[in-house]
This record gives C-alpha cells, sequence and structure tokens, in this order.
C-alpha cells in the first residue's frame, strides 16, 4: 500500500533503517515502545564481542564508568536543549522520580504540599502518594479535561507558600495535550517551589529547551521515542545551580564521591553521579546510541513537523470517516497543543483493539474508551497509518451488523 504523502515526506528515508516484519501491518504504539534499528543488530553484536567478550572488566575503566554520564548528556544535547553536566541515565523511570521526588521535597524544608493533576501517569501519581505518606506531605490534586491537560491557569490556582514541588507531564499520556512547559515551570517559581516535568512522551519528538526555559528537574524514558528497547534505562536532568543542594535517599556505591575507596561513610559525587545509586544497565544502554544518532541527522525540528502531519492525518481521516460511526477525537485539534499521539474514543475500543491485534494492527488501549493512535515520525509512514485506521472503520462496521 502506497500514500500520495509519503512520496512528499523529506523523512520518508529514514522508515527503511528500522526492523521491519511481516508479522505487522500497521505499527501504530510508537509511544510505548519504540521499533529497533538494524544498526543496533550491529552494534549488540559487537558489545558482546568484544566491550564484554574481549574487553571483559577492562571495559569499566575504558568507558562503562562514564557512560551514564556521557550518554546523559549526549541525550541533553540532542533532544532536550541542556547543556553538559546535568544529564544522567541510570534505573528506571519509577526509581529515578521516586529518588528526585524525595531529593526535591527534602530540600524545600517546611513546605508540606507537592501539586499534581489527577490525569497524570499512575506511576507519577502513585509514586506521589507513597512519598507523601512518608514525609507527611499532602498532595493538592489538579482537574482536567481529559481531552486536553494542566494550564497555566490551573497551576497557578493550586500553587502557594505550603507548595514544595510540582510535577507534571510534559505531554499528557492519554490524551496528547503538550503543556505550556515555561510559563508553568516560571509559575511554580514565583511560588516558591521546585519543578519537575516528566518529559516520557516528549522526548525525542517535541523540541525542548530545558536551560532556556529555566527547568529545575525532569525524568523520562527511554524506550518510546528514544527507541532504547523493552526495559531500557531512564534519564534524568537536574539544573547545575540545583545540583548541590539535592540529595537522593538511595545511596548506592556508583553515587560516592569515590567509587573505589569503599569508605566508611557515605560522601555524594559531585555533579550528576550523585543521583546515581547501583551498577548502571550498560547493556541496556547500547541500543539507544543509534536512535541519538538518527534524530540528530533528522533533526527536531523536522521530526516534529512530521509529527504534526501524521497526528492531523489521523484527526482528518477520523472526522471524515469514523465520527459516522460514534468515534470522537480525543486528542487536541490544535498544533501547539498536541503531541505525536491522537487519542480516539468510542465504548467498542477495548475490543476493537484487541480484534486490531489479531491482525497485525497495533495501536493501544487507554481505559475506560480510548485507541492511542501513537506516531513515531522516523519510523511511520502515511500508508501504514491508513491502513490502520481502514481497519478500525472496517471492524467498528462489523460490530454494528
Amino acid at each position: 500500500m502506497t500514500h500520495h504523502l509519503d512520496a512528499t515526506d523529506p523523512l520518508a528515508g529514514f522508515t527503511s533503517r528500522f526492523i521491519q516484519s511481516n508479522e505487522v501491518r500497521a505499527y501504530l504504539d510508537g509511544n510505548s515502545l519504540g521499533r529497533p534499528l538494524t544498526a543496533t543488530l550491529e552494534r549488540l553484536a559487537g558489545f558482546v564481542s568484544h566491550d564484554w567478550g574481549s574487553r571483559l572488566i577492562r571495559s569499566w575503566d575504558e568507558q562503562w564508568m562514564q557512560l551514564p554520564l556521557a550518554l546523559g548528556d549526549r541525550i541533553g544535547h540532542v533532544t532536550l536543549g541542556a547543556a553538559a553536566g546535568q544529564c544522567v541515565v541510570a534505573d528506571s523511570t519509577t526509581v529515578l522520580l521516586y529518588k528526585l521526588i524525595r531529593a526535591a521535597v527534602d530540600a524545600r524544608p517546611g513546605r508540606t504540599e507537592i501539586v499534581i493533576d489527577r490525569d497524570n501517569f499512575p506511576t507519577d501519581r502513585f509514586i506521589l502518594e507513597g512519598i507523601a505518606a512518608e514525609r507527611g506531605l499532602t498532595l493538592r490534586w489538579i482537574d482536567t479535561d481529559p481531552d486536553g491537560g494542566v494550564t497555566p491557569e490551573l497551576v497557578a490556582d493550586a500553587v502557594g507558600p505550603d507548595t514544595a514541588l510540582v510535577v507534571l507531564s510534559q505531554v499528557a499520556y492519554r490524551s496528547g495535550f503538550i503543556a505550556e512547559v515555561e510559563q508553568i515551570t516560571a509559575i511554580t517559581h514565583e511560588s516558591g517551589a521546585l519543578m519537575l516535568w516528566d518529559l516520557c512522551h516528549s522526548a525525542g519528538v517535541v523540541p525542548t529547551e530545558l536551560d532556556a526555559w529555566n527547568v529545575d528537574i525532569a525524568v523520562g524514558c527511554s524506550y518510546k521515542y528514544l527507541n532504547g528497547g523493552p526495559g531500557a534505562p531512564a534519564f534524568a536532568y537536574v539544573a547545575s545551580r540545583l545540583q548541590p543542594e539535592l540529595h537522593q535517599p538511595i545511596q548506592g556505591w556508583m553515587g560516592a564521591a569515590d567509587v573505589f575507596a569503599m569508605a566508611d561513610e557515605f560522601v555524594p559525587a559531585d555533579g550528576m553521579r550523585r543521583f546515581l545509586s547501583g551498577t548502571p544497565p550498560v547493556l541496556a544502554m547500547v541500543p539507544l546510541h543509534d536512535m541519538l544518532n538518527v534524530i540528530e541527522e533528522a533533526g527536531l525540528p523536522g521530526i516534529r513537523s512530521k509529527s504534526l502531519a501524521l497526528t492531523a492525518f489521523v484527526i482528518e481521516w477520523s472526522d471524515a470517516n469514523l465520527s459516522g460511526l460514534g468515534v470522537t477525537v480525543g486528542s487536541p485539534r490544535a498544533d501547539e497543543h498536541r503531541g505525536s499521539h491522537v487519542t480516539l474514543r468510542h465504548p467498542a475500543f477495548r475490543e476493537v483493539t484487541e480484534l486490531l491485534w489479531r491482525r497485525d494492527v497495533i495501536p493501544d488501549f487507554r481505559f475506560p474508551d480510548g485507541l492511542r493512535i501513537g506516531l513515531s515520525p522516523l519510523s511511520t509512514t502515511f500508508a501504514e497509518v491508513q491502513l490502520g485506521l481502514e481497519l478500525v472503520r472496517d471492524i467498528l462496521a462489523e460490530l454494528a451488523e
């Protein structure tokens, strides 16, 4: 199947760099797990045969000890607008969120509230519930439009002299709404609180300027638009101005000032190394190098442009062909507020998703009625999007008979 928009797509050539499968007709879930690059096959083989197989433990001194910081700097440079020395790759998103939220609230003693929206991803909310119980804090909840997201006005109404930390997502996992990071961060700072952004659905697909926007702390995963693979480690950003005053709670040997001193007491390292805990997941970092190379080659402005074209295509096609079947759009229509996925709504979409997967068309379902179309611009074609949407139409028509 071909589509005329693929013929004029300046990034069309990148799709062939990803591993293809005859078990997939349309992959519409790149915002949950990105496709692997063919270059990663060679890189993984080289890692096993040389870095691990030949250099063995010598690789720790030669490269692996510095890898969390070096790879963090590369993620910061290519995707986050972050100068060197402010990013690190380590742990899972959950663990990094825990460490940095704990560090942030402890850095604002006397303040008793953490602000978060009710529609944020469960991990963020669950972690905050636990930390609030541990530290005797109160959660102040922001209620949002489920088809939209958190606005500056909502944040302004929620923060105050008791606010220690605000935790929000740059792109809402359900609707795809893009928050106004710079303005919300400024509002948070005016209250005297710290700001933590979850970048899981934006890193690598939405141009981001953490330094220029004066962001304090950010955490994101690497298996979505950074295509690091299942279980790939997360990354953390801490602005250089804050690093000396943040003390993370999981004090492991890799975060010590002298890793091999085997000291009697923990003394944190300077800089981002202090946010490490245990031995870094070196093998799981390997695929990230290839995707960062591709993102840098394509350029985030071009990636964003195709992302908007893909999401607009989904919305327009749905309006023209699915609305008569009862489908509504649960994502922002304005380009400036829309990330790289579109949520379509229909009461039958849980069943529809199961039927789509059986026919090798792969979106995902989000409770209670959302079919989420995840569009990874460098690996997704307009043709496969149309194929998938046509099958949605056909299945809904079959169920209606």
